[in-house]
């Protein structure tokens, strides 16, 4: 069922129910209490789907999500490589190809830059660099502790935006809420596994349970988390990396549940650093907070024994409240990376964009419309693509990925938008600068109501001669489920993002080893493949 705009917004400031108990109310900001949502009557003190409202509890109280840290530390504590299901390896595979791939390719833009040179001062206040075990992926050989290389490579795998996108199992879990998941558990993983030197089947052991804690967290918080200006792929990603990193280092549940605590007391991102070197760096402080979170709980640093639970803990305050069935026997049953999965990027910015663009370019090549050629772009849209991408027009590269202007403009001048073509350099050339003028983007209603579950907009190019062209966006977006990316797909994303840094006969080396990773007697194998 598609959800209105109008259903949405309730959403995100009234109170909602969810099951077993795990109720909360949400308000907005300087709103009054929360108000119970329209639903069916059921037995006195329940809603028909089951769920009790806190103002239907008994005497009144509020119901506050519980059982969730319990849940999460046992699924941290008891998985293992053997009983992973075997597609959920193969999808690991394909995920991990991707996400190294984004990360070899984000360690060559500035941002990325500054932190390796951040680092490198760092190690060079420590000495002797005995605790360098952890490799920094890029352009130029440099090692680090854990959490560092974490840091730089959680960055890295984030700067270009081309990183894959969390698949929602439901409508109400609007796209655009959930987290980009590879990323900040890949980073974790690494770092540790090669501090460690643990085997291929640990790593991917490792990856898979952070990525799974993450998923299953970003299901289940309440959208009001991202509505409020948090950045899930930093909040949540930190839970992530603290499974990882538990994982690997064998922490005992009590040690699991104060981790968790760390996590929840240093996890942050908020959205207005979209479009600047900051939204990158969200992803790289998790991999290291959540390291860091793991590293200290295994010294003995406590933490609060229910941090995600209750009144104060991370799901209410942060999010206002969770629906803890997501979670609740959820974790595992299956594991998200096999249902519903994740996307691709075709491009590297703002997935919210991407059916768009490929909209556009359907248009210029069947019409074979030349940029000189046109006289006005527009771009019906509804608040889930227009917010978002919010810049009018782009300056920069970082911009340009939040940049509907420039995504019609770099189509229409090279009919592409890959990574030559987010730089500094094209986005503010004279021929981008005057195209991106000559795009208007427009709310349209009719889209908003047709409900946020689907990236839709339309396209109208008109030419200087006047003709006028015009094209709906495919809802079914390259990368998503229903279009996926093949093999041969990945391995040219990969392809593409490596040749930045490596030679092409370690590329093809690298993909040999990413795809029999659970098999490799030691993780360094693969690192020592991607060093420059």
């Amino acid at each position: 069922m598609n959800m209105t705009r109008k259903e949405f917004l309730k959403m995100t400031s009234l109170a909602a129910g969810t099951a077993i108990g795990s109720t909360v109310g949400v308000r907005s900001p300087g709103a009054g209490p929360a108000a119970a949502p329209a639903a069916a009557a059921g037995p006195a003190g329940t809603r028909s789907d089951g769920a009790i409202h806190p103002d239907q509890s008994p005497a009144g109280r509020r119901s506050f999500p519980s059982g969730v840290t319990n849940a999460i530390v046992a699924f941290i504590a008891h998985t293992s490589f053997d009983r992973i299901p075997e597609k959920a390896i193969v999808e690991a595979r394909r995920c991990l190809i991707d996400g190294f791939g984004v990360v070899l390719a984000g360690a060559t833009v500035r941002g990325s830059a500054i932190v390796r040179h951040y680092i490198k001062g760092l190690e060079r206040c420590a000495g002797s660099g005995a605790n360098s075990t952890a490799s920094v992926l890029g352009p130029e050989r440099l090692r680090a502790d854990a959490a560092r290389a974490a840091l730089a490579n959680g960055a890295s795998g984030h700067a270009m935006d081309f990183d894959d996108t969390q698949l929602s199992s439901s409508s109400d879990r609007v796209f655009g809420l959930l987290t980009h998941p590879t990323v900040p558990a890949l980073a974790a993983s690494l770092a540790v596994g090669e501090r460690l030197d643990v085997p291929g089947r640990l790593f991917v052991e490792a990856f898979l349970t952070g990525f799974e804690v993450e998923c299953k967290m970003a299901e289940a918080i309440d959208p009001d988390h991202y509505q409020r200006g948090f950045h899930s792929t930093g909040t949540i990603g930190t839970f992530a990396a603290a499974a990882s990193a538990a994982k690997l280092m064998k922490l005992t549940p009590g040690q699991i549940t104060h981790a968790l605590g760390i996590a929840a007391s240093t996890s942050s991102g908020i959205r207005v650093n979209f479009g600047s070197m900051t939204k990158p760096l969200h992803a790289g402080r998790a991999a290291e907070n959540g390291i860091v979170a793991a590293e200290l709980a295994a010294r003995g640093f406590t933490a609060g024994d229910d941090p995600l639970d209750g009144e104060w803990g991370y799901f209410q305050v942060l999010g206002g409240g969770a629906d803890v069935p997501r979670i609740v026997p959820a974790l595992g049953q299956p594991f998200s990376i096999v249902s519903p999965g994740v996307s691709f990027k075709p491009y590297p910015c703002g997935s919210l964009g991407h059916p768009t663009m490929d909209a556009m370019l359907k248009l210029v090549t069947d019409h074979d419309v030349k940029a000189d050629q046109i006289a006005r772009i527009r771009v019906r849209a509804g608040s889930n693509i227009l917010n978002p991408l919010r810049y009018r027009t782009a300056k920069t590269e970082l911009e340009a990925k939040f940049c509907l202007p420039f995504m019609m403009a770099s189509i229409a001048l090279r009919r592409r938008a890959g990574i030559r073509e987010f730089t500094d350099e094209f986005v503010s050339s004279t021929a981008v600068q005057a195209l991106m003028a000559r795009v208007d983007t427009i709310f349209d209603p009719q889209i908003e109501a047709r409900g946020f579950d689907r990236m839709r907009s339309v396209v109208e190019v008109e030419a200087t001669d006047g003709r006028t062209f015009t094209e709906a966006s495919d809802e079914r977006y390259r990368g998503g489920p229903e279009k996926p990316f093949t093999r041969t797909d990945l391995h040219e994303k990969f392809t593409d993002c490596a040749s930045l840094v490596l030679p092409p006969d370690r590329i093809r080396r690298a993909l040999e080893l990413i795809e029999s990773v659970e098999t490799l007697q030691s993780i360094r194998e693969l690192t020592q493949a991607m060093e420059a």
